[in-house]
């Protein structure tokens, strides 16, 4: 085994699906990504799966992700893993085949770096088995799309040092992931055993006549599907049972687990006429749509959830918030004045890519969306001064006045956007400022905003504490050195 000089770079060995999903998660979050895989279709295969995380990702977040890595494919696992320090294998199940690969693994990648493996269902002591490197290798098992779905199974075993166990849990929360250690491994881990569970039962409930695979997928997606993607199993359980809770809960329908309700023991054969019967039912149900068309719907839906629990911090949306928070350093966004290298030019309040959901049918951002987008930024610079949360609970807070917002050019999903804003005046109770957005140098819209600081003991209106008007004037007096922006005090339907 060689040792190198660490780099933040990934191998991807193996681009399908799943390689694919992880080689998109490391290049947008700002990975080099190196790719092995023998077959000839893997570019552009991968390029495809790109294309589809370029759209999405981006815009799951509220803060703009770093500068996209640098992608490469090699016709060889020793080419490929030169300088990453993290290897995500990614091959066919297939154990005997997997274990080759280590053993070629052993042989060039760095012995600071980390193996994960995507498998499903094997454990990691069965994959360490022989190897000479056991010690790198641990199962990092995701679920697709691997760019949007933050979940990933990290198992390990007694081989495995904590620092090398460290190293994995900083890596994938770095992309933006969530790594549910498990300390024992098990056949197929936790969350496809779940899945198992759910797929047993729908194929006899197909096979014997029940529920089509349509019926099937409406069950879980009006029912129980939205209620655990927010709150899990045992949350909403425990909500089920009311004031006194799952004790109460279990005390109810405990006694039925004892009756015949599943066949989770006993699988269906997998004859030519059920295969053909599910596949039947599959074709009927969605083969109006192509598998892409799928894919860009499943991802709408993902992001559009995940940002719907992100306004809750609840979930995959507060995981979506932490990563949002580590990222704006890099993206230039500060939490206070004491931070702005220099006062006398707009202050950095927003800086994102336009997400999905904030297009109308004209294919722009709506209308909403831009008062939504300015109303953030005026949060930031909230925070800046020191209007923050803390502050807010103790009873002080502005209050929009009035709001004037002109629409200069357009705005599609996807884009990058930033927002500078000035001060224009901040003495006494009032707050005047004045957003500007961009797209590189090109002005989107302006939002001229009036606020008043207002006692939400009393709902009126109040003088800000010193240190808040004190930062707020610093900033007036250092923006008051710049030519007026154009459209300062503009009334509706002024001349441009």
């Amino acid at each position: 085994m060689r040792e190198r000089t660490m780099t933040k770079t990934a191998a991807i060995i193996g681009g399908g699906v799943i390689g694919g999903g992880w080689a998109a998660r490391f290049l947008l979050n700002g990975w080099d990504v190196r790719v092995f895989d023998p077959d000839p279709e893997a570019e552009r295969k991968i390029s495809e799966v790109l294309d589809n995380a370029r759209r999405s990702l981006p815009g799951l977040g509220n803060v703009a992700l770093p500068a996209g890595g640098g992608l490469s494919f090699h016709a060889t696992i020793e080419e490929a893993v030169a300088g990453a320090s993290w290897v995500q294998e990614s091959v066919p199940e297939r154990l005997e085949l997997k274990q080759r690969v280590y053993g070629e693994l052993a042989q060039h990648v760095a012995a600071e770096a980390v193996i994960g493996s995507s498998t499903s269902g094997f454990k990691p002591s069965e994959l360490q088995e022989g190897c000479s490197n056991a010690g790198q290798i641990v199962v990092a098992h995701p679920f697709n799309p691997v760019y949007l779905m933050p979940l990933a199974e990290l198992v390990t075993t007694g081989e495995n040092s904590a620092a090398t166990i460290a190293q994995a849990k900083e890596v994938i929360s770095a992309i933006g992931m969530y790594p549910l250690h498990l300390k024992k491994e098990i056949d197929a881990h936790v969350a496809d055993r779940f899945l198992e569970a759910v797929w047993r039962e729908a194929l006899w409930l197909v096979k014997d006549g029940i529920a089509t695979t349509e019926e099937i997928d409406n069950a879980i997606r009006y029912g129980f599907g939205i209620r655990w993607a927010q709150m899990g199993l045992f949350d909403t359980y425990r909500v089920a049972g009311g004031e006194a809770g799952m004790k109460h809960f279990m005390a109810q329908f405990g006694p039925c687990l004892t009756s015949p309700w599943t066949k989770l023991m006993d699988v269906p054969e997998f004859t030519d006429e059920l295969v053909d019967l599910i596949a039947g039912q599959s074709d009927a149900q969605s083969g109006h749509m192509s598998i892409r068309e799928m894919e860009r719907i499943r991802d709408d839906n993902l992001v559009g959830m995940m940002r719907a629990l992100g306004a809750n911090d609840w979930g995959a949306g507060a995981l979506q918030n932490s990563h949002d928070k580590s990222l704006e350093a890099s993206a230039g966004l500060v939490d206070s004045i004491d931070e702005i290298a220099d006062l006398s030019q707009p202050v950095l309040t927003q800086s994102r890519i336009v997400p999905l959901d904030w297009t109308d049918y004209n294919g722009h951002m709506t209308e909403s969306r831009y008062l939504d987008a300015f109303a953030q930024s005026t949060d930031r610079l909230m925070i800046m001064i020191g209007c923050d949360a803390e502050y807010i609970a103790n009873g002080g807070s502005y209050f929009t006045a009035e709001t004037h917002i002109r629409h200069i050019d357009e705005c599609h999903a996807g884009h990058p956007i930033q927002v500078k804003t000035r001060v224009i005046m901040g003495a006494g109770k009032k707050m005047h400022l004045w957003h500007e957005m961009y797209e590189g140098e090109r002005l989107l819209a302006t939002g001229e905003h009036m606020l008043l600081h207002v006692d939400l003991a009393t709902r009126r209106s109040a003088p800000p504490a010193p240190h808040i008007e004190a930062n707020l004037v610093k900033l007036a007096e250092a923006h008051a050195t710049l030519t007026a922006p154009d459209g300062l005090g503009r009334a509706i339907g002024a001349p441009r």
